[in-house]
């Protein structure tokens, strides 16, 4: 099985962080989101990989060759931006129509069961009920089957959304219709849309299976990357603290410590992670994601995302209050 991973997008919703570092590479609990799809990935026996790159794509390259140099990969270039079906169609030369071919969206982060997912003998598209659907594409399912699949509706079919994981069987039907699809122009949203093809698919008589998702996590926001921490520290109980340079602070996990930070009269902790050679003198932190190299003084930061190398100075006072007053610092 092949899996295609398009990482092409720009990232706009979590800038500015994705001014400088593509939206995959962003860490939650210590690895690039990337990462976290790889590993699945590989878990379950996948072995070949596409990379659909664009925007800083030579940063995702140098990350995947440095950390899974054993696996087959191929990157594709996608120059412009012009949907999801549009990455898909850029890969046609390099996706073997003779074997199934498995979609992840590369800044999502997806709780299932791969192996009953894998071994399902229909098409599969990942599926999880949301609160506002007009924001996803969205699946129409009957009786475990989807009937019908838009982009983005403004009056949806259901509260169904559409994930980003597909496994589809008819590789040749999928490459066929995405030609069509390219070769005639045929945009919603001023994009060619995986989702028009899926729907194309259904008409001519694919069976896609409905399966629902455990969790799944749309790393495209602040709050959703920070929830995202959140869980995988739970999940996996990191708490790397035994060799960082920890003096006379407070650890309160589940946090990711790199090996090399070092943390100075500080509490931190719950849900917080912090990168390689990252340095915290006199600060409280928590539910944040610190990058690599970053430079923390005397600050509390809460709900925060700070990028690799920022420097951050907290205020230093004296005072002296005298009866009856009120200081507000907010």
């Amino acid at each position: 099985m092949q899996a295609l991973i398009p990482v092409a997008g720009v990232g706009t919703r979590l800038r500015p962080h994705t001014y400088t570092q593509p939206k995959p590479l962003i860490p939650v609990a210590g690895k690039p989101i990337i990462g976290f799809i790889i590993d699945e990935l590989l878990k379950v026996g996948v072995e070949d990989f596409i990379f659909v790159i664009g925007y800083l794509g030579e940063r995702i390259r140098q990350y995947i060759f440095e950390h899974y140099p054993d696996i087959n990969i191929t990157f594709v270039q996608q120059s412009n931006r012009l949907g999801t079906g549009h990455a898909i169609w850029m890969a046609r030369d390099v996706i073997n129509a003779e074997e199934e071919l498995l979609i992840v969206f590369g800044d999502t982060i997806i709780d299932i069961d791969w192996k009953t997912t894998l071994n399902e003998p229909n098409s599969c598209l990942g599926i999880q009920k949301v609160d506002d659907p007009r924001e996803f594409g969205v699946a129409d399912v009957v009786d475990g089957f989807v009937r019908g699949v838009i982009e983005k509706p403004r009056i949806p079919l259901s509260n169904k959304a559409l994930v980003g994981l597909y496994k589809i069987k008819e590789v040749d039907l999928l490459l066929e219709t995405l030609t069509l699809m390219v070769e005639n122009d045929m945009r919603t949203h001023d994009e060619f849309q995986l989702t028009d093809v899926i729907m194309l698919m259904i008409k001519k008589g694919v069976n896609f299976k409905a399966v629902e998702v455990n969790n799944w996590f749309d790393c495209g926001r602040k709050d959703v990357l920070l929830e995202t921490n959140a869980m995988l520290l739970k999940r996996f109980k990191t708490a790397e603290h035994s060799n960082p340079k920890i003096r006379n602070s407070i650890i309160v996990p589940p946090v990711y410590l790199s090996q090399d930070c070092s943390i100075n009269n500080s509490v931190i902790g719950p849900n917080v992670s912090i990168g390689e050679g990252a340095q915290i003198d006199h600060s409280v932190i928590k539910d944040t994601i610190i990058g690599s190299y970053a430079f923390i003084e005397e600050v509390v930061l809460k709900k925060s995302i700070i990028g690799n190398d920022a420097l951050i100075k907290g205020l230093s006072q004296s005072l002296n209050i005298g009866d009856d007053t009120e200081i507000d610092f907010s």
